[in-house]
């Protein structure tokens, strides 16, 4: 999708974990497309295997099962954050899409932060985390908790960084953050596939309801 957006742009749209991404391949010695198609490979298989160690056979009504599920967590999400950063500063954090470039642009971006930021700031940052506070001697909650939460300070604080970053307002930085947090227990709690949905489709509803 993201290249049907592209086609006849003067411009690529990019998620920005995957630019990301790409920094830290380039930082040791891996440039291209195909180095980024090697890693999400390579993590995509990774996680396929950790999952599969709970011997769960992969039938179609599963997948369908997972989609709503992460469906329900979407909303859910989206509702319970809104109303605590509304009780927190009284308004709604701004959900304007300034200069949007299209509907697939946005759909594009949707679907492909649900896969790159989940592996980003999930599977890298939190799981690394979580495995970094345990070999420092940190009990299995406590590790979780402390990975979920430094996970989301940096989840939220990433988005007001470089040239291409929002401009920074304690609701939207409090607001992803509250977001990053329930990701993060998504993640830790029910698996990679259904955080990384469950962002995808947090993303597509706030498309359809801010484009439509």
């Amino acid at each position: 999708m993201i290249f049907v957006a592209n086609r006849g742009t003067v411009y690529q749209v990019r998620v920005g974990a995957e630019v990301w991404i790409k920094h830290l391949l380039a930082m040791v010695g891996l440039t291209g497309l195909a180095a980024l198609g090697v890693l999400v490979v390579a993590g995509g298989i990774v996680v396929v295997l950790l999952e599969r160690r709970q011997h769960i056979p992969l039938r179609p009504r599963y997948l369908a099962a997972l989609i709503a599920e992460s469906g329900v967590y979407a909303i859910l999400i989206a509702w319970l954050v809104a109303r605590l950063v509304g009780l927190i500063f009284s308004l709604a954090p701004d959900g304007s899409l300034p200069d949007a470039p299209g509907t697939w642009t946005l759909l594009a971006l949707s679907i492909g932060a649900g896969l790159y930021e989940e592996l980003f700031f999930r599977v890298l940052l939190v799981g690394g985390l979580f495995l970094l506070f345990r070999r420092l001697g940190g009990r299995p909650v406590p590790a979780y908790a402390g990975a979920a939460l430094l996970g989301a300070l940096v989840f939220s604080a990433v988005h007001y960084v470089g040239p291409l970053g929002d401009p920074f307002t304690l609701a939207s930085f409090t607001f992803r953050f509250l977001f990053g947090l329930a990701l993060n227990a998504v993640f830790l709690l029910r698996g990679f596939g259904v955080a990384a949905w469950t962002h995808a489709l947090y993303d597509v509803l706030v498309v359809a309801v801010f484009a439509g």
